[in-house]
């Protein structure tokens, strides 16, 4: 994995692997990727919702994370959605992020709350809190 870890610039970092989704049964979802580019088991994968109805102005369509949890084959994963898959279809864009779920770890987490994908749940709207460090959920 040190091999991914670059200093470029954005502009000359590597494409992000996308897929798509091929199945959905609850919260499991499978995702088949082009062959050779399969993201490795744990890794966090996103996949925006955009048909979930009429958003009110300065809404965002909504976000889901999935984690790699089995590969099929050459070209498909079995993930595990880490929200409710209401409004997801087959067909959806899926994008591989190139690393597991992290959490903030240290002092920065102190007094506050955090939900499965790192995220603070209790931030007042002025909180700064700047994260220097973050582990894997899986360890």
């Amino acid at each position: 994995m040190a091999e991914n870890q670059t200093t470029a610039a954005p502009e000359t970092a590597a494409e992000p692997t996308v897929g798509r989704v091929t199945r959905i049964q609850g919260s499991v979802i499978d995702v088949e990727f082009p062959v050779g580019h399969l993201p490795d088991i744990y890794n966090a994968l996103t996949v925006e919702l955009t048909n979930t109805g009429a958003h009110e102005e300065g809404e965002t369509a909504q976000k889901i994370t999935l984690e790699v949890e089995q590969h099929l084959g050459d070209s498909t994963v079995r993930t595990v959605a880490l929200k409710p898959t209401d409004g997801l279809v087959r067909g959806a864009t899926v994008t591989d992020t190139g690393g597991p779920i992290s959490v903030p770890v240290g002092d920065v987490t102190k007094g506050h709350v955090f939900d499965v994908s790192g995220n603070i749940l209790n931030k007042k709207a002025d909180e700064v809190v700047k994260v220097t460090e973050r582990w894997p959920i899986h360890r």
